[in-house]
């Protein structure tokens, strides 16, 4: 623990707030909330934790914290400030899946869509459905009972909906909206439990088609019913009372939090979702925050009524959320609230074995590999590949690991603009130079270790760059290849010598890894470059050629070489001046020789 750490925890306050640990970057890593500030940030430096805690802590260098006036307030500033920054210790709901819904809308002529946005545009939601195949199966039999329009915008004429009686036309038939608004209240009723009595409805129909010897609307009425059937009445656990309610459990073991919820819609528990993730906080307060982020950040829309388990702060919760909070002491929805806890009991335990797999795989290997390598967990792992093809339009590429798990949004792609020839130290040089020295220009934050592909050369060009030019001293590494071009060896050092490594651990995998995805990067781009034109590429340097000569000469030559066989006469007879077509020839056989003969 630093100077400025317990200088800090000397003064904390004893009232309600949040707090935002920091990294060596001042990046913040970590949000969390407390009633008593001075009780909650002073147990993150003190006594024995797990593993994962043990990790946060050993980046933590700094800290702040906002002091508010209760602990409502704590929940709401903690939730926005997550919202904010997106601490990459604080996992939660980082998820974005929605549910879908039917949508009656406020259009003039309404349709029936499937969405999952929920919007304040006056239309009518229904739902959450367990899938969109579900939302959509609910669709099709309602459509096949209401015709209300399908089409998003009006044609000039009927559709074939129109002809299977799925829709009245309004395109080209006038619609009251006496009528309309019948069809939506029918639908509206269906969708709020009243399917029964149009099931009871369409039996009497089918009765009576059956009797009138018109056995194939019987047929049509039957297989509307049999469908009615299989869609909305699927779902056995019921509550009597048809109100909307989200049941909430959790479970937690060993520093992770298993939280379920059950969705009950019209009395049926139709969904459920299930969040599994490392929390550093007391329980029963990540829990609060996880419902509060639920309902805030992923916009669910709030039912009637949320259930939770005993012991639950239900004030603070009514404090922040816009609906009723219960705590249910007997009957169904105590069962339904245990019910939600045994099932975040179970995926807890059936969760962990592939969570331990994942982390040995991930953070633990980086651990491992800093061990390896005697630096301190490389958290962060830039890795460089070049590629080209004699030459022709080299490249680089670089990826990011961050805990041992790739990191797209920060990748980066490179046109190598002063290498001549396939030079690949100097390629390495220049991409080296440019990624850094932007970094520093733009104090972003610096990786824990840099991977270059390739031996000594590359790394000492890379190195060169970093501590010579650049003043940096960031731990390099090189990653050589065997003649099968897959992950042999890891150099490191000065001289650089072989890490020994086991080729069946994790940390080999990782390195492996990592160096398969720079190289899948680093050749997707260089195939993409030569797909817009790789071919013409000489051509491009040829002064007096521009593109409508360029494609005039490989559309009729087929290829450069061809161009470099032909003669200036052929050339001109394509309408190109003599002097150009001299100088093509004359720039393409000089380059031509300057290239080295294949091996």
């Amino acid at each position: 623990m630093n100077q400025q750490i317990q200088e800090k925890l000397a003064v904390l306050p004893d009232q309600p707030g949040c707090y935002l640990m920091k990294d060596k970057n001042d990046t913040i890593i970590y949000v969390g909330k407390s009633k008593v500030l001075k009780n909650r940030v002073r147990s993150y430096f003190r006594g024995a934790h797990d593993g994962k805690t043990q990790r946060l802590v050993q980046e933590i260098v700094d800290f702040e914290y906002i002091v508010t006036t209760s602990e409502i307030e704590a929940l709401i500033l903690e939730m926005n400030l997550i919202k904010k920054y997106d601490p990459k210790y604080n996992v939660l709901l980082k998820d974005d899946k929605t549910y879908p819904y039917l949508k009656i809308t406020a259009e003039k002529q309404p349709r029936l869509i499937v969405t999952r946005k929920i919007k304040k545009d006056k239309g009518k939601y229904f739902g959450p459905y367990p899938n969109v195949l579900a939302a959509r199966e609910t669709k099709k039999l309602l459509d096949r009972l209401y015709p209300l329009r399908k089409c998003n915008t009006m044609p000039d004429r009927v559709c074939l909906y129109y002809h299977m009686h799925q829709c009245l036309g309004p395109c080209e038939y006038p619609v009251s909206q006496e009528t309309n608004q019948n069809i939506v209240q029918n639908i509206t009723s269906f969708l709020n439990g009243g399917h029964k009595e149009i099931k009871k409805d369409l039996k009497k129909k089918m009765y009576q088609a059956s009797e009138d010897l018109d056995f194939e609307r019987a047929k049509e009425l039957r297989d509307q019913i049999e469908h009615i059937e299989s869609v909305m009445e699927q779902q056995k656990m019921t509550l009597n009372d048809q109100v909307d309610r989200d049941v909430f459990g959790y479970a937690y073991d060993k520093g992770w939090m298993c939280v379920q919820v059950f969705f009950v819609r019209q009395g049926k528990l139709i969904e459920r979702d299930i969040a599994l993730f490392p929390f550093f906080d007391d329980p029963e307060e990540t829990f609060l925050s996880y419902i509060g982020r639920f309902y805030l950040h992923q916009n669910h829309p709030y039912p009637k009524q949320v259930l939770v388990p005993v012991a639950t702060n239900i004030d603070l919760l009514e404090g922040v959320l816009d609906t009723k909070v219960h705590i249910p002491m007997r009957g169904r929805k105590k069962e339904l609230v245990e019910l939600a806890m045994k099932n975040a009991e179970i995926a807890l335990d059936e969760k962990f074995a592939l969570i331990e797999q994942d982390e040995e795989r991930t953070i633990k290997a980086v651990e491992k590999l800093g061990e390896k390598l005697h630096i301190e967990t490389p958290g962060r792992i830039e890795a460089f590949d070049n590629s080209n093809i004699q030459g022709t339009d080299p490249v680089s590429a670089m990826v990011v690991f961050i805990d041992g798990k790739p990191y797209k949004k920060e990748y980066r792609k490179y046109k190598i603009r002063n290498v001549k020839g396939p030079d690949d130290y100097e390629t390495m040089r220049e991409v080296i130079r440019r990624r850094y020295s932007r970094v520093l220009k733009e104090g972003a934050p610096l990786p824990d270790l840099i991977l270059v592909d390739g031996a000594k050369g590359q790394m000492s060009a890379a190195m060169d760059v970093l501590e010579n030019e650049l003043g940096l001293d960031i731990p390099l590494c090189g990653l050589a290849k065997d003649d099968k071009h897959k992950t042999s060896e890891l150099l490191y050092g000065e001289p650089p010598e072989i890490v020994e490594l086991d080729r069946k651990s994790q940390v080999f995998y990782l390195i492996q890894r990592i160096q398969d995805e720079v190289h899948r990067f680093a050749i997707t781009f260089h195939r993409q470059l030569r797909g817009k034109g790789a071919i013409q590429s000489e051509l491009d340097e040829i002064q007096g050629v521009g593109q409508k000569r360029r494609r005039l000469l490989l559309r009729h030559f087929k290829s450069v070489q061809e161009i470099r066989n032909a003669s200036p006469e052929d050339i001109t007879k394509l309408g190109i001046p003599l002097p150009v077509a001299k100088t093509i020839l004359e720039q393409l056989n000089q380059k031509q020789e300057k290239e080295p003969a294949e091996e």
